[in-house]
């Protein structure tokens, strides 16, 4: 219920100005087939070609960082771990400043920066998996140390780009970029999102008991008929997958994998089969309202979504932590 009240806010709040009723009516036009009047298709453009495919790309980005946040947290049994705990982030972000700043792959037209940004972010999957395996097997220690060591790198990469551009436009459009954006959205972008999401929610949830396993230590795990190291290979690409799909298309917004997981636990308890089934709401939620006060604060001009994710979030995180006694993998 929640979701669907914020999924209406995002959709009828704007610097557009345009009433509630005629949001409603626009929408139940669109949805059931029928006509409108000629004064009103600026308007209906407003609501149905850049609101609303705005608003369920940030539904659908929001709960695939929150689902990949609980994964990622179990996979390296680590409480400050996030889905750009890998360097995928970082190594997405070096294919989309190739093509703001660069001009690469022009050809692509309109899906450039989406396609770029998702093959880096594999390439660095990629790169990440075959530095940090051993003959022992793909250890949680060796996946975070490997992952933050090659972030740093791409990083330095993106940085470089950035200080390099000739045109101070294409600077500002790559921090935007950097630091999440849904301002591009297109209904486009949804299909592939949602899909790459969904099927790694399922994924997840059909695991989520070997997850609980996993979550309190391998030699537990093993006992328990788990196989930590291919299940942890299985979890690196489910979340390598689902963390390049939303990258490349709202480029990365930080603290919604990180803090979501351990505000649901708070509520619900560590058993991942309940976990999972609130966390991707509750991400969801809280990007389509971030991403609603990011066009609204400052309107007509638009704050990063990852800056709103920042500094509306750390605070009710440090508010809930000093309240709850909590602790990672309980309450």
């Amino acid at each position: 219920m929640l979701l669907l009240v914020s999924l209406l806010c995002g959709v009828g709040l704007g610097a557009a100005g345009i009433g509630w009723g005629e949001v409603l009516r626009l929408l139940g036009a669109g949805l059931t087939g029928g006509t409108i009047a000629g004064q009103d298709v600026a308007a209906y453009t407003i609501v149905w070609e850049i609101r609303l495919p705005r608003v369920v790309l940030g539904a659908v980005v929001g709960a695939g960082l929150a689902a990949v946040g609980v994964a990622v947290q179990a996979m390296v049994r680590n409480a400050l771990a996030d889905p750009f705990v890998l360097g995928i982030s970082s190594g997405a972000a070096v294919g989309a400043n190739a093509v703001i700043l660069l001009g690469a792959f022009a050809g692509l037209g309109v899906w450039a920066l989406s396609l770029s940004a998702f093959a880096s972010a594999l390439a660095a999957m990629a790169l990440v998996y075959t530095v940090a395996r051993s003959p022992h097997g793909l250890t949680p220690l060796r996946l975070i140390l490997t992952g933050t060591a090659l972030a740093y790198g791409f990083e330095a990469v993106t940085t470089v780009m950035v200080f390099g551009a000739a045109r101070g436009e294409a600077a500002r459009s790559a921090m935007m970029w950097l630091l999440g954006s849904l301002g591009g959205a297109t209904w486009a972008q949804v299909p592939l999102a949602a899909v790459t999401v969904a099927a790694g929610w399922v994924w997840l949830r059909w695991r989520a008991e070997a997850l609980n396993a996993l979550a309190m230590g391998d030699e537990t795990a093993a006992a328990l008929g788990v196989r930590p190291a291919r299940l942890r290979r299985e979890l690196f690409l489910v979340t390598a997958a689902v963390t390049g799909t939303v990258v490349a298309v709202s480029g990365a917004i930080g603290f919604v994998g990180l803090m979501v997981p351990h505000v649901v636990r708070m509520l619900v308890g560590a058993d991942h089969r309940r976990v999972l089934a609130v966390a991707p709401l509750a991400g969801a939620v809280l990007l389509v309202w971030a991403d609603l006060l990011s066009r609204l604060l400052l309107a007509p001009a638009e704050l990063p979504v990852g800056v709103i994710t920042a500094v509306v979030g750390v605070p009710a995180f440090l508010l809930l932590m000093r309240r709850g006694g909590y602790a990672f993998g309980g309450r």
